[in-house]
């Protein structure tokens, strides 16, 4: 697994709990968290497996 594959993997969590964290705090709607939340799984997938 190379470093950039590394990154991905403990950025991306990061990025979610960051967004589930703003939708608590009543900062992003639910609609904004999903996408948020979908958008960031996706390319951390395609970043992962095209590295």
């Amino acid at each position: 697994m190379s470093d950039a594959q590394v990154g991905l993997l403990m950025a991306t969590p990061l990025i979610i709990i960051f967004a589930v964290m703003l939708h608590r705090m009543g900062v992003l709607r639910a609609t904004g968290t999903i996408t948020a939340v979908t958008m960031s799984v996706v390319i951390a997938a395609v970043l992962f497996f095209t590295q």
